[in-house]
């Protein structure tokens, strides 16, 4: 059965998983420290880059096994508030987004798909979390969603017990402050059977899986 899955999501050691603000010069605001170091080569897979295989890196490919769509949160797609101006803006990402698989934006102001030519679509679409899954579940078939981010949508989807599969990056650095990815979340590690896995970089990677019912 397809799974709804959160890969590689950056967290400080106080539980931020963004920065308060995203901006064009600063798109993940002031939580920068959460991503250094971060190896993107090898989202697609540990033979997409020419470098020594770690276990950071063989943890960071499974980004992109098995994902027939992703969900985002606006911030994650850009800066911009309130109406979408007329300013050509396509994503952080030039003309080669790395998602190669249509992607679902959570806005409150709709506007029509941007297509790209290595797969990659982004669809601007409102609506509650379980609606917006059954749209991106459509795009995926039997294959799995992905949950992009940032740490409020992903909140949203855990509050609406959606999330079947979690892989946490828990960075040695408090920020004191951010976009809590626990606010309001109570309880909720009890849906889930947690497995902890220190790095020798320093990371600890936390996988979460959905409990079964017995």
């Amino acid at each position: 059965m397809p799974r709804t899955r959160v890969h590689n999501l950056n967290i400080s050691l106080d539980g931020y998983a963004a920065g308060e603000y995203v901006t064009l010069d600063a798109p993940i605001g002031d939580a920068g420290r959460l991503f250094a170091g971060f190896d993107g080569r090898f989202i697609h897979g540990i033979d997409k880059a020419d470098a020594p295989v770690t276990l950071d890196r063989v943890l960071t490919s499974t980004w992109a096994q098995g994902i027939g769509a992703e969900i985002m949160g606006r911030r994650k797609f850009g800066p911009q508030t309130g109406d979408w101006p007329d300013d050509g803006w396509r994503g952080w990402w030039g003309d080669e987004p790395p998602f190669l698989t249509p992607v679902f934006v959570m806005t409150h102001h709709p506007r029509p798909p941007i297509e790209f030519a290595n797969g990659t679509s982004f669809h601007f679409v409102g609506g509650a979390p379980r609606e917006v899954l059954g749209l991106a579940q459509e795009a995926a078939g039997d294959l799995d969603v992905r949950l992009g981010g940032g740490p409020s949508t992903i909140r949203q989807f855990l509050d609406a017990d959606l999330v079947d599969v979690m892989h946490l990056v828990i960075k040695p650095v408090t920020l004191g402050r951010g976009v809590s990815l626990w606010e309001g979340l109570s309880g909720v590690e009890d849906r889930f059977t947690v497995e902890t896995i220190a790095s020798p970089s320093g990371l600890t990677h936390q996988l979460w899986n959905r409990n079964v019912p017995a």
